[in-house]
């Protein structure tokens, strides 16, 4: 026969191994844990700070002018070079037939100054023979003053004819003195014009050089009516309208190139002392959800916190005082053939995973990086087209012709060649 405090014994010894149980299974779990930790967490930073950036190219008018066209809209795919805004040419093309007027009048006056050394020379020539001419008058009259000085004393001379010969021997002398004073004044300004022509031609005189450079200068405006696509991109936030009068420097769209993006992933300072350039990292966007990773590597980390380049930047000596933990940018390239598979926006949420275990990698860039963007190859045929137009107006105003198959004209019409290369200019003109 049992006795009745033997159930209550039982009930407490399986109590008893259950607690056992669980506390082992929590410190297996915990065990587990710090193992996963220690092995694999440890080596990998995550955060849900990051967002997709690309380079924002704004497109703006280098010169003021009334809005004719509009030739992409929101949305649209352009290329670099593209016509995106036509500005009206009409004042452009009237400054450029003015500059090209005045490059051939300036010529025509400085062809005049190099014909004027000719001139003077010749001056320089006849006051000096007329030089000559009164210093010989001069020594006739000495000659007559000094015989006649002895004769007037016996009285073979009169006085009179004496002082006539005295008198005839100052305007000579004054005749002598003047001739000088032509003879340097005409070498004076044969110096002064020389001095306006020596060492150079008529095509490489300053004047010239000037004027030809407000030449190419109107050239260039007329080819910046045509505003165009800097780099290829899809155009967004277009802010112009047709018939807008915009100023120089006015923003009237931009140019997003979404096939060149990145990830700023902003990581606590406390995450930073492992963070290396190069090291990989593993992304997600919200837009895709988990299925689809994006992977790339730490290209850069950025050399400040957000807070210190805010706008109103943080007065931490004045007042009050808490602690904030701050934020460092940390650039991280895509992998372009991810990133053509599942394209990205700008301003996309995304969650970074880096792998730290490498930390042999540097904390900071030292190496530039490439250029973005190029001239575009129209720049450097408007260039070519305002040379040869420039060196046509100058041969046609010294009298020379053109050369054959020259491009330019003289009557300011030479832009040409320019439109050929360049269709927004063709539309231009």
């Amino acid at each position: 026969m049992t006795t009745p405090a033997q159930p209550s014994s039982d009930l407490r010894s399986k109590r008893r191994l259950a607690l056992t149980a669980v506390a082992a299974a929590v410190v297996l779990a915990g065990v587990a844990y710090g193992a996963y930790y220690a092995l694999v967490l440890s080596h990998f930073e995550h955060t849900d700070n990051a967002y997709v950036q690309a380079h924002v190219v704004q497109v703006t008018p280098q010169l003021s002018g009334t809005v004719v066209a509009i030739e992409a809209d929101d949305t649209d795919f352009v290329k670099a070079g593209q016509s995106l805004v036509m500005l009206d040419p009409a004042d452009a093309r009237v400054a450029l037939d003015q500059a090209e007027a005045q490059l051939a009048q300036t010529v025509r006056e400085v062809r005049t100054l190099f014909a004027n050394n000719a001139a003077l020379k010749a001056q320089v020539a006849l006051r000096e023979a007329e030089q000559s001419r009164v210093k010989s008058e001069l020594a006739r009259a000495e000659d007559d003053v000094r015989r006649r000085a002895p004769l007037v004393t016996t009285g073979a001379v009169g006085k009179e004819e004496f002082d006539h010969a005295n008198a005839q021997l100052a305007a000579a002398r004054s005749a002598v003195a003047a001739a000088n004073s032509a003879v340097l004044a005409a070498r004076e300004q044969l110096a002064s014009n020389q001095s306006l022509t020596d060492n150079t031609s008529v095509a490489e005189h300053p004047n010239v050089l000037r004027a030809a450079a407000r030449v190419r200068e109107a050239h260039l405006a007329l080819e910046r009516v045509a505003l165009v696509s800097p780099v290829n991109g899809h155009v967004a936030r277009r802010n112009v309208q047709v018939g807008q009068r915009v100023q120089a420097g006015t923003p009237l769209l931009s140019v997003i190139a979404l096939d060149h993006v990145w990830v700023d992933a902003n990581f606590k300072e406390s995450q930073l002392k492992d963070l290396r350039i190069g090291q990989p990292v593993t992304m997600q966007a919200d837009l895709y959800g988990k299925q689809v990773q994006y992977h790339g590597h730490v290209e850069g980390l950025g050399a400040g916190t957000g807070a210190a380049f805010a706008l109103l930047p943080a007065q931490n000596a004045t007042g009050n005082w808490i602690k904030v933990v701050q934020r460092v940018p940390v650039r991280v390239s895509l992998d372009p053939r991810e990133l053509a598979a599942h394209p990205l926006r700008v301003g996309l949420s995304i969650e970074a995973r880096v792998d730290v275990s490498d930390t042999s990698g540097k904390m900071l860039a030292d190496v530039p990086r490439a250029t973005i963007g190029a001239a575009p190859a129209a720049s450097a045929a408007v260039d070519t087209a305002a040379d040869q137009a420039v060196q046509d107006i100058i041969a046609a105003n010294l009298g020379r012709r053109p050369a054959p198959g020259a491009s330019g004209s003289v009557d300011g019409r030479t832009m040409a060649h320019a439109a050929s290369s360049s269709p927004a200019l063709a539309r231009a003109h």
